[in-house]
């Protein structure tokens, strides 16, 4: 006994069944259509005759001169064996009956097909074939016309059972529209096995669209004789009446079918799937009826595809026009995953999927049911090696790549879209396990013993439904989807390299940028050392005695800190007045005038720290070399805005030295006429004329804002009030200064202040060996002592109670890590350290009466 599965049936040679169907007769002529070569078993008595041999007799004797003369003229009609020459309800007076005959030539052979011809309906197929494809015409879209092709075929048809197959990419079948007997079950979303339809009966499928079971009960009739004189049987691929594998009958008849009719849906040459409709009571389809249900499936067959085309390029449209938009408004982003991130929903959309993630850069972004970041950086590098530049799709990632099981609940399926030639950055869509009931036209693993037929294997005995469950699959990617992914790649691949240029251009720039600041720091100190330098040098008046003179250079030297400090705090953008005043409030007290004019306006944080530098530069050569350099001299500066917005910044001197362009270039020249232009697009113009230095600056609109208000434009900032008195008097006060000079001077003025003692310390240690001894009245704390700061001694001080204030040059003590203190601000004078003193008591003596009275 041998053992066989389902795959058997394949075998099975269904083009030369050797038999013809009860509900016609068939005779084979010569290719000339003269002799009889063959007929069915049942053909004389189906054409009339009692007893009759048709074997070498001419087709005109039988049946007559005028009939075969029609014949063959259908025959020469027929361009191919799929499209026989037709007569239907044809008379022969020979016979004195009427007949639907079909013609057909293959293989040498001239196949003539007779069916009784129907009595009633019309004349010609075309009445029904309007009445069908009429009713579709106005369908718009590949699910619509599915649904109405079954209920309109079964309206027109009245077979009990209409439905329509759709084949999966493994060949397996789906249900996919139903239109039946109310009293009949369901068949609809059930799926069957791929070998309910074996290969060779699918290659029929295309070759003959249109196959009729008439009776699955019925007696067949066999080819006489079987073989030609060569030995060859008759093939029947083209035949109407070719009789029917007994298995295809068994499994009709185990379904209680009696009769069904099949139309082809076939798609670009391949078979998408079939119209099967299906009767409980014999039933032969007249060739009136059968001709407008072939012409009915090729129109369904061209109308599909024109709808699943259309579907499709209403999704390209759409899509296109989401990634344009996408690429347009990512034309300045330089950070791509976040900017993919904020249209994950879009891409989910785009791409029907569960879940969906992006990894660029080593960065995951995700939305919806997506695998966890840990995961993520193995999935890339399975990516990396399956995809290769192209698109990757799977129902089952866990078959492929095992680790997956693990994140089962939330993925199952997976379509990877690469970003890069290189495996590095990937879009990522996600489908969820899809749990689908199959319910199989019975077990496809189960196994019979050979019967009666040989090697092809014995019908199922029944049609009981088992069910199936399929796990670990998503649903299957689609034509449709995959396009759309490669779509997305080519545009997202545009976006990525475009990313990397903005960031290339961006990282040179920046390179560049900070090359000038390391030297512009360099230069700066230098000119702040000179400068220093020049006050200090200056000779002292007439009459004036040592006390004036260190109290003037005290003032310069704090009035140039000012001018620093301001120029740094323009890392957030500031008033171009505040910025004139800063800059030039050391020199407002020499001999040169000053004056300075123009409306409101306030520069971005790049402007304001880029502008900072060029006027310093300008005002430290004036100090130097041009007009404020000696008495009589004058320094005009105003702005305004030009028509486009721009402003547009007026340097005039004049009083001072003859001037003469330098003879080099240094650094402060190419500041002054190479930043604005570099870091702005602005422009920078000087003149080096005799009487003075003239220039324009102009800074492009979309740094500035104009209009609010300003303070006088030479106002200097306020120096501290002192308060007068002794704010330490009899106190113990602390200072932490790693600077031996500072720390000094600081001890000097605390004493003058009233403290009673003053210990310094010049590190972290140190000062906790101290605290640790006793506790001062109050404390001043240098941020940065070099290895680290002081931000422990201040949280030391705060839970003791002690009054404590940071000294600093920081302009944000949040860039240290620091929480919010009171500040000292470096450098600082007697007067600010008598007014921070006040301020700090005052406050430590008002938590303290607070405290006393909520006691």
């Amino acid at each position: 006994m041998i053992t066989v599965d389902l795959t058997n049936c394949d075998r099975e040679p269904i083009h030369i069944p050797g038999s013809v169907q009860p509900h016609g007769c068939l005779i084979v002529c010569d290719a000339e259509v003269v002799t009889i070569r063959r007929h069915s078993a049942n053909a004389a008595a189906f054409l009339g005759f009692e007893t009759f041999e048709f074997i070498g007799r001419k087709l005109e004797e039988v049946l007559g001169g005028p009939a075969v003369h029609e014949m063959r003229n259908a025959l020469a009609r027929s361009s191919l064996p799929s499209r026989a020459g037709l007569l239907p309800r044809h008379h022969f007076a020979a016979l004195g009956c009427s007949f639907d005959v079909s013609i057909h030539s293959f293989k040498g052979n001239a196949i003539i097909e007779f069916e009784e011809a129907a009595s009633d309906g019309p004349s010609s197929p075309l009445e029904f074939a309007r009445t069908l494809v009429g009713r579709l015409s106005t369908v718009v879209s590949p699910a619509q016309l599915i649904e109405s092709a079954a209920r309109l075929l079964r309206a027109v048809l009245q077979y009990d059972r209409v439905m329509v197959y759709q084949f999966a990419p493994d060949g397996s079948g789906k249900v996919v529209s139903e239109a039946k007997r109310p009293n009949l079950e369901s068949f609809l979303g059930q799926h069957f096995p791929a070998s309910d339809i074996p290969q060779q009966a699918r290659q029929l499928y295309l070759l003959n669209p249109i196959r009729i079971v008439s009776d699955a009960s019925g007696e067949r009739f066999a080819i006489m004789p079987e073989l030609d004189a060569a030995g060859e049987p008759l093939d029947l691929s083209y035949a109407h009446l070719r009789s029917v594998s007994p298995i295809h009958c068994e499994y009709l008849r185990n379904m209680g079918v009696a009769a069904s009719m099949s139309v082809s849906v076939i798609l670009e040459g391949k078979l998408w799937g079939l119209i099967a409709c299906h009767h409980y009571s014999r039933r032969s389809l007249s060739m009136n009826r059968r001709i407008a249900a072939e012409i009915f499936g090729e129109f369904f067959s061209l109308q599909l595809g024109a709808l699943t085309q259309k579907q499709l390029l209403l999704a390209a449209e759409r899509a296109r026009d989401f990634l344009n938009g996408l690429l347009a408004s990512a034309s300045h982003v330089t950070d791509a995953t976040d900017f993919l991130g904020h249209h994950l929903g879009a891409f989910r959309e785009l791409v029907e999927s569960d879940g969906v993630g992006i990894y660029v850069n080593g960065e995951w972004r995700a939305q919806g049911s997506a695998p966890p970041a840990d995961f993520v950086r193995e999935l890339a590098s399975f990516a990396g090696s399956v995809c290769e530049g192209k698109i990757w799709a799977t129902t089952a990632l866990a078959e492929a790549m095992p680790a997956a099981r693990d994140h089962a609940l939330l993925f199952a399926g997976v379509l990877i879209v690469p970003l890069s030639q290189i495996p590095r950055d990937y879009i990522f869509f996600f489908r969820k396990e899809f749990v689908q009931t199959i319910e199989w036209g019975g077990d496809p693993n189960k196994t019979y013993p050979s019967g009666p037929l040989g090697d092809r294997l014995t019908p199922r005995q029944s049609f009981a439904v088992w069910k199936e469950t399929v796990a670990g699959h998503s649903r299957a990617w689609t034509a449709v989807e995959r396009e759309l992914a490669e779509s997305t790649r080519r545009t997202l691949i545009e976006l990525v390299l475009r990313q990397s240029e903005l960031l290339a251009d961006e990282r040179s720039k920046t390179e560049a940028r900070q090359r000038v600041l390391n030297q512009e720091l360099n230069h700066r100190v230098k000119n702040i050392l000179s400068l220093i330098k020049s006050i200090v040098s200056h000779p002292l008046a007439d009459g004036a005695t040592i006390e004036a003179y260190v109290a003037a250079l005290r003032g310069r030297v704090e009035a140039l800190a000012v001018a620093h400090d301001q120029a740094m705090r323009g890392a957030g953008g500031g008033s171009l007045a505040d910025l004139m005043a800063a800059e030039l409030s050391p020199y407002r007290t020499g001999a040169g005038e000053i004056v300075v004019e123009g409306p409101p306006a306030m520069l971005d944080a790049r402007a304001f720290s880029v502008l900072a530098l060029v006027i310093h530069e300008l005002v430290t050569n004036a100090a130097k070399y041009g007009a404020l350099s000696a008495g009589g001299g004058r320094l005009s500066i105003g702005w305004s805005r030009n028509g486009v917005g721009d402003c547009e910044i007026a340097w005039q001197e004049s009083g001072g030295p003859l001037v003469a362009p330098p003879a080099r270039q240094g650094f402060g020249s190419i500041l002054i006429s190479r930043s604005i232009p570099f870091d702005l697009g602005g422009t920078s113009d000087l003149s080096f004329l005799p009487a003075g230095l003239r220039g324009v600056l102009r800074i492009p609109a979309r740094f500035v804002t104009w209009g609010g208000t300003q303070e006088s434009l030479l106002t200097a900032p306020s120096e501290p009030e002192s308060r007068g008195g002794r704010p330490l008097e009899g106190r113990h006060v602390l200072v932490v200064e790693d600077q031996f000079i500072i720390a000094m001077d600081c001890e000097d003025m605390l004493l003058q202040l009233g403290a009673k003692t003053v210990e310094v310390c010049a590190n972290v240690s140190e000062a906790s060996a101290c605290l640790d001894r006793a506790l001062p009245d109050v404390a001043i704390l240098d941020v940065n002592l070099g290895s680290g700061t002081s931000e422990m001694l201040g949280e030391r001080l705060m839970h003791a109670g002690v009054p404590f204030v940071f000294a600093t040059g920081y302009d944000d003590l949040a860039l240290l890590g620091l929480t919010a203190a009171a500040t000292l601000r470096k450098p600082y004078n007697l007067a600010a350290l008598d007014a921070a003193m006040h301020r700090l008591l005052g406050e430590a003596v008002h938590h303290g009466e607070a405290s006393d009275g909520s006691t």
